[in-house]
């Protein structure tokens, strides 16, 4: 199958879902009023918010969903063939993301730009919101510890990377400051910033760092796990930096590298005519798990993501010029972040290899996809790019920079959002000591995800990634289940139908509470007695999302009392 085909008819269809789809729900489902005066206009401040164009606000928007999770998911997913991992990426994308992502922002706009917890407070129980952090801190331990596990293979397996990245970081910093102090817009210092990075790559060739040699002589072993370290160390100082001096700059340069990676890949299988040379449904060996259900949680971000739900109530409602846009921003955003993932099932299934013996030897089992699904993307797109006359050293550098530099961004983000989770925990529980100083908090944050990720049992590129990654899929699932539940009451209060929303909502408790049965079954059975008890956890976690789902619902179809009614106009 020729890729460039796949990629006409998946990008087809994905327009022809924002097209009808998107319309549907915004007339039918979420009834967006033009004339509704926005919380960007109604509690306007000049800081947090402010009325901004809706081309400006999906790329801040893009930027803050689309990471490496929507590139290693399907990278791992492709394991059960490309045809399921393409499947769940379209259908997800149109009838889970979008609506989750759109939801998600035009509840908070109708709620003064509230985040999603307190909107699981004020729509559902005060239950809710306990459950909302919970299920957060759970994410965001998993989350950080993903993609420190990620960025440290990277390192280990890319030396070249190295520099540049290290050199990103007081690059990011000096742009930050010249926006800070100068009031100026950020696009041309960085683009500025991006050509600069790329510039470092060549130099990064010449001159590779690997911390072998100190892991050794420390008896740290394997040398990623140093790396885990360093980064955890990196981000507990990051987590306390002011976000327009390390942040903000370090996202508007991975903005443009975001368009520019789906640029080489699409024009990277145009002009090498790349086929995919993966099964479309793997015959995989016995006692790998089975896509049905593992699927559905592996490509978390790229079909559906709670992650989302977090930028979307947290600082893309506070932003929106008008509620119409929301349709553009929301529905929008979750299509870009699947069209990445089509991006990385291509690029893991067309361009890694040039023959199916070969890929066979790539995704021999499950613990071999897992621990290569990172170097088998940074191999695809340095493929696609090599169509495109980069040399091959240069455009594997180039792609590792990329997914490195969005793992990177993803645990700074998640570290600082992870220490307001646990101040929130602290103060509700009574920890006041915890939560009013913010180095403790941000210690935990820290300390937390840096003990899942050195968990032993998994080695160098082991089944350990593997599981972190089916736990961190699940746990991310449960936030989009809580954010669908939310929007779900919403919609039914406000006397509109809320099939659109139950259906993924239903679909995504059913996969992830099975999933989570399967994977305790198994870790008892495997004497794994720290993931088996956090498996529980969160399982028990899922249930009560059910039960809490099942009652507000009802409760909401027995008394549709609208929550917007004397909404302000413009």
């Amino acid at each position: 199958m020729p890729a460039i085909v796949v990629a006409i008819a998946v990008l087809a269809v994905f327009a022809l879902g924002y097209r009808y789809y998107s319309d549907y729900l915004a007339r039918k489902v979420f009834a967006l009023d033009p004339a509704y005066a926005t919380p960007a206009h109604t509690m306007t401040d000049g800081v947090d918010f402010v009325p901004t164009n809706k081309h400006v606000l999906f790329g801040h928007h893009f930027t803050s969903v689309a990471g490496a999770a929507p590139i290693v998911g399907p990278a791992i997913a492709v394991f059960w063939g490309w045809g399921p991992a393409l499947a769940w990426v379209v259908l997800g994308t149109i009838f889970a993301a979008g609506v989750h992502d759109f939801g998600s922002l035009v509840v908070s706009v109708r709620h003064e730009a509230k985040s999603i917890g307190t909107l699981a407070k004020e729509v559902i129980n005060k239950r809710a919101r306990t459950l909302f952090l919970l299920i957060i801190f759970f994410l965001l331990t998993l989350v950080n510890a993903v993609f420190a596990v990620v960025i440290g293979n990277l390192f280990v397996a890319n030396p070249g990377a190295v520099l540049p990245i290290i050199l990103e970081i007081p690059l990011a910093i000096g742009i930050g400051q010249y926006i800070y102090r100068t009031r100026s817009p950020a696009l041309i210092p960085s683009i500025v910033g991006v050509l600069v990075l790329y510039v470092t790559i060549p130099l990064g060739q010449l001159l590779p760092i690997s911390l072998a040699p100190i892991a050794d002589a420390l008896g740290i072993a394997p040398e990623r796990n140093l790396w885990v370290v360093l980064l955890f160390a990196y981000t507990f100082v990051a987590a306390r930096l002011p976000v327009w001096l390390l942040l903000q700059p370090r996202d508007y340069i991975n903005s443009h590298q975001l368009f520019i990676a789906l640029a080489i890949i699409m024009l990277g299988i145009a002009v090498g005519m790349n086929t995919i040379v993966a099964p479309v449904l793997n015959d995989t060996p016995p006692g790998s798990p089975h896509w049905f259900p593992f699927l559905f949680i592996t490509i978390a971000c790229g079909a559906i993501s709670g992650f989302h739900s977090l930028v979307s109530s947290g600082t893309t409602s506070k932003q929106l010029d008008k509620e119409t846009d929301a349709r553009y921003v929301g529905y929008m955003g979750a299509v870009g972040e699947g069209s990445l993932a089509l991006g990385s099932i291509l690029a893991c299934t067309a361009g890694v290899a040039a023959t199916q013996v070969d890929w066979n030897a790539l995704y021999a089992d499950f613990s071999t996809a897992s621990g290569g699904a990172r170097g088998n993307f940074v191999d695809g797109i340095a493929v696609f790019a090599g169509n495109l006359g980069v040399p091959l050293s240069l455009g594997t550098i180039f792609a590792a920079v990329v997914v490195i530099s969005f793992a990177a961004t993803t645990m700074d983000t998640g570290v600082r959002l992870q220490r307001y989770i646990v101040q929130e925990i602290a103060e509700i529980s009574g920890a006041t000591r915890i939560a009013r100083n913010a180095t403790v908090a941000t210690t935990i944050a820290v300390v937390v995800p840096l003990a899942m990720a050195l968990l032993p049992g998994g080695g160098e590129a082991g089944y350990t990634f593997g599981v972190l990654w089916q736990l961190f899929g699940t746990t991310n699932q449960l936030t989009a289940g809580l954010a669908l539940a939310v929007i779900a009451v919403w919609v039914t209060r406000n006397r509109r139908n809320p099939v659109a929303v139950l259906v993924p909502l239903v679909f995504l408790l059913v996969m992830t509470t099975w999933a989570l049965i399967l994977n305790l079954i198994n870790f008892a059975q495997e004497g794994q007695w720290v993931l088996a008890p956090l498996d529980a956890i969160i399982f028990v976690l899922a249930v009560w999302l059910i039960v809490e789902a099942a009652l507000a619902l009802r409760d909401a179809r027995r008394n549709p009392v609208p929550s917007d009614e004397g909404a302000p106009r413009t």
